[in-house]
């Protein structure tokens, strides 16, 4: 085991963030499916030495390898900006075996209205709750909205999904398939800028490139929602879409005729395959600490930070959230 090395920093990134390969790599490590299955009490004594070695405590005997395993565990569970440790389903690990199984119903399940409505009303839920537990943590948002939000995207997607399911009952058999795509897009557009609402409305916390809080800014809060809402829209698309095409070919094929009970299984397998590289490639689409030209804030809180700092401060940082 390597020893660690003297002015290890455990918050440091392993790879690049500012280029593409270097965030997949990075999210590919933290969206682990595996680490839903790790015990709480191993989550706990990660956390714990993630902070000991903050506060350079690194307790004796530790191996870079051991501390570089723990800040994975650290960082699959526990929220980035409370340090608070994030229920199980909305951990961004869990998006696989849960999305696999709720995408793979969806595609499955779309031919009647009572099954349509059903599954969408699943799925929002599970959204629901990834959206809240992937916000940014320091706006606060009240129960009553995130009921609204709830409720709303669970409309939209129903409506969604119940008016092109029946649209389509004329059209090719491939376009109703998509019809699950249409709902869960249209709902992503609605649920998570309805949830993190806050954001929208009192800003998010913006910093320097050293972490110094500078003011809230409303316009990092929209730039932030709206790169979330593209890499969600992002993660499900290739699934939903090209999975329909692979099953309207594969199930004109006798043997698939003869073992119709186990589409559902198999189109829940193959989801989860597309979800074990869209998960961590959509969440690597855009920096998790997004810059903002100061240029391009609210006047008021570009003029309060040209004020203090002059021109020292070029570029804001904030976390968009996942």
């Amino acid at each position: 085991m390597a020893t660690v090395s003297l002015g290890f920093n455990i918050d440091a990134p392993r790879w690049d963030q500012s280029t593409f390969v270097g965030r997949l790599k990075h999210f590919l490590n933290i969206t682990d499916p595996r680490t839903v299955l790790v015990p709480e009490e191993e989550l706990d004594r990660a956390k714990a030495l993630v902070e000991g070695c903050r506060a350079g405590l690194v307790p004796p005997g530790s191996s870079q390898e051991q501390l570089l395993y723990a800040k994975k565990l650290y960082d699959s569970a526990f929220h980035p900006d409370s340090g608070e440790k994030m229920n199980l389903i909305g951990r961004m690990s869990f998006q696989v075996p849960g999305g696999m199984a709720l995408t793979g119903c969806m595609l499955q399940f779309y031919r009647t209205v009572p099954a349509v409505v059903f599954w969408q009303w699943v799925n929002q839920s599970f959204n629901a709750i990834v959206n809240y537990t992937n916000r940014n943590a320091a706006s606060p948002i009240s129960l009553r909205q995130i009921g609204v939000a709830y409720v709303t995207a669970t409309g939209t997607a129903l409506a969604t999904a119940v008016g092109l399911n029946l649209y389509t009952k004329r059209a090719p058999p491939l376009l109703a398939r998509w019809v699950p795509f249409a709902a869960v897009a249209a709902a992503n557009c609605v649920n998570i800028p309805m949830m993190r609402q806050q954001e929208i409305i009192n800003g998010v916390t913006v910093t320097d490139g050293d972490n110094n809080e500078l003011g809230c800014s409303r316009r990092a809060a929209v730039k932030g929602i709206a790169q979330v809402v593209v890499s969600r829209i992002t993660m499900a698309a290739p699934g939903m879409i090209i999975l329909p095409i692979i099953m309207e070919r594969l199930e004109k094929f006798p043997f698939m005729q003869r073992i119709r009970v186990l589409h559902g299984p198999l189109q829940v397998l193959l989801c989860g395959g597309f979800l074990l590289i869209m998960v961590p490639a959509a969440c690597a689409l855009f920096p998790q600490r997004c810059s903002l030209a100061l240029t391009d804030l609210e006047p008021e809180l570009r003029d309060s930070i040209m004020a203090k700092h002059g021109d020292k401060v070029p570029y804001v940082y904030f976390n968009k959230g996942l």
